[in-house]
């Protein structure tokens, strides 16, 4: 066992061992940055003996105790990157459930620790990536198609599929509809009154759009939400927002604006051209893109990140989490308005 004085650790070693029916020694534990509502360790974990005997480099995954509208528990999201994972796409590989709290005193599980950085502006900007950027579009295309395989009749975990299906059976309108419900009520929350989201809200309704079959969406497939190296594309992280819902719904939110970190020109994530990704997710999927659904889509995007950058303002403004970076998030929200207004008109 591990001699430093470590209680998680320590914990860890503890169940792991009668886990593996092995002697484990965890012998590195390193914080890294999470979300709001998760903890992540780099975690070295020596099996001594038995079927997982090594030495296993991985990522240590537990809830934090906070959650974000729609985001999924650790055991869910564990679940989720299994039927991603089986459907062929390249995540790392997740391992070691527990989805007790008797162990650390919440559910958590492990996962494969890839190499590379996930920085957007490294992603966008760094003239080291030049080569493997060009590759960018087509990787992304090939694993987004793969997601979209994954429909909700492939995962047979009942409660699962209830907790991820966004949509009534037999009603096509029905994942458009539930989001701009969802959306309504993240607006009647705001503190201050917002007549360009409010445009934004009606211009969904009257434009509301059908989807042809839901499928897992990944719901942060985003520049900054998969791992670079100069050699390659080396893993799609960050599952915590997926769902069934519609495929424009994955293809819209990596074309916001937002997400090109200043390369404006590539409307794909700062790295691509729509007509690059659309063709090679066509390719890859054998499905069209539908532009006008992916406009309402980015229209909903948009509307969804002013709410939040509003709601971030309203923490510090009110007194309740100060915080320059809180401050500085919420300007963001014209923004977004903005962006979305220029869609609204050229859509017509």
């Amino acid at each position: 066992m591990s001699s430093d004085n470590n209680p998680l650790k320590e914990k860890l070693e503890t169940y792991l061992s009668n886990r593996l029916h092995s002697e484990v020694q965890v012998s590195k534990m390193i914080p890294l940055t999470g979300g709001a509502c998760q903890d992540n360790y780099l975690t070295d974990i020596n099996v001594l003996q038995g079927e997982s005997s090594g030495l296993h480099s991985l990522v240590f995954r537990t809830d934090k105790g906070a959650s974000l509208f729609s985001s999924l528990s650790r055991v869910e999201e564990y679940n989720v990157i299994q039927l991603a994972y089986s459907a062929g796409v390249k995540t790392p590989k997740p391992i070691w459930l527990e989805d007790g709290r008797e162990a650390i005193g919440s559910p958590f599980y492990f996962m494969e620790r890839i190499s590379g950085r996930a920085n957007g502006r490294y992603i966008v900007k760094d003239p080291k990536l030049n080569a493997v950027r060009k590759k960018f579009s087509k990787f992304l295309a090939e694993n987004l198609s793969k997601i979209h395989t994954v429909t909700p009749e492939k995962c047979s975990d009942s409660e699962l599929r209830k907790k991820l299906s966004r949509f009534t059976d037999g009603e096509s309108f029905s994942v458009a509809k539930l989001a701009i419900e969802e959306l309504k009520t993240q607006v009647n929350s705001l503190k201050e009154p917002h007549p360009a989201i409010d445009l934004m809200i009606n211009w969904l309704v009257e434009n509301v759009k059908s989807t042809d079959f839901p499928v897992l969406v990944h719901g942060d497939f985003r520049t900054g939400n998969f791992m670079v190296t100069p050699e390659e594309v080396t893993g799609i992280v960050d599952w915590e927002f997926a769902h069934f819902g519609d495929r424009h719904e994955d293809i819209a939110w990596l074309c916001l604006r937002d997400w090109r970190f200043g390369k404006l020109n590539k409307e794909v994530g700062g790295f691509a051209t729509r007509e690059e990704f659309y063709a090679d997710y066509e390719t890859s999927s054998g499905i069209k893109v539908d532009p006008a659904r992916v406009t309402f889509w980015e229209v909903i995007g948009n509307l969804r990140w002013a709410c939040g950058s509003s709601a971030q303002a309203e923490r510090h403004i009110s007194g309740a989490d100060k915080g320059i970076e809180l401050a500085s998030i919420g300007r963001r929200t014209s923004e977004m308005e903005l962006e979305a207004m220029r869609l609204i008109e050229n859509a017509g």
